[in-house]
């Protein structure tokens, strides 16, 4: 099966009709998907300020860390979730979002962002409570850098289509739409 047919497919199920097409699937998902990018944000946010010295100097990271892990834990799988459900929904026409592709491919940085950090950032905060390092700084600039790279690739994918140019075809309709309107008018 080719990755177009597989698309297609994908598109034809009763779960991406009913999710593209009922009255308040879409927006309802697309609106939970927003309120967990916040809250997952929010709690990436606070972390990521504090490793870089701006936010509650005073605390140690380890009781950062754990404070905020739950919420970004729970935001990260409802915005995992609902992402899944938004591309299931219209897979076709995010195979040519180049939005989409670069959404996807910060993404892929995010985890290769947590591979890298995990053993002397993230996998043992206890060992931060003493000071920040360099390097934890270096995870957190790189972390908000591609968060919020993401964060603004996800939302262009809404803008994908109007950037495209139109077809000889659909300039001839929309050239013939306007003069008939205009002939109309004039009658």
């Amino acid at each position: 099966m080719t990755i177009p047919t597989m698309l297609e497919w994908i598109e034809s199920t009763q779960l991406s009709i009913a999710i593209r097409e009922g009255g308040l699937p879409y927006p309802i998902i697309g609106g939970v998907h927003l309120l967990a990018i916040a809250l997952f944000g929010g709690m990436l946010l606070a972390v990521d300020l504090h490793l870089l010295g701006w936010l509650m100097p005073g605390r140690r990271f380890s009781e950062v860390w754990h404070q905020f892990q739950p919420g970004k834990r729970l935001g990260f799988v409802v915005v995992s979730v609902t992402g899944l459900l938004l591309a299931w929904a219209e897979p076709v026409r995010l195979w040519g979002s180049p939005s989409f592709w670069v959404k996807m491919s910060l993404f892929a940085l995010v985890g290769v962002h947590a591979l890298v950090f995990r053993a002397t950032v993230y996998g043992h905060p206890e060992k931060l409570d003493a000071g920040i390092t360099p390097q934890a700084r270096l995870a957190a600039t790189l972390s908000l850098i591609l968060w919020a790279g993401l964060i603004v690739s996800g939302r262009l994918i809404a803008f994908d289509a109007s950037f495209e140019p139109a077809s000889t075809s659909e300039i001839r309709s929309m050239n013939h739409a306007v003069s008939t309107a205009a002939l109309h008018q004039e009658s």
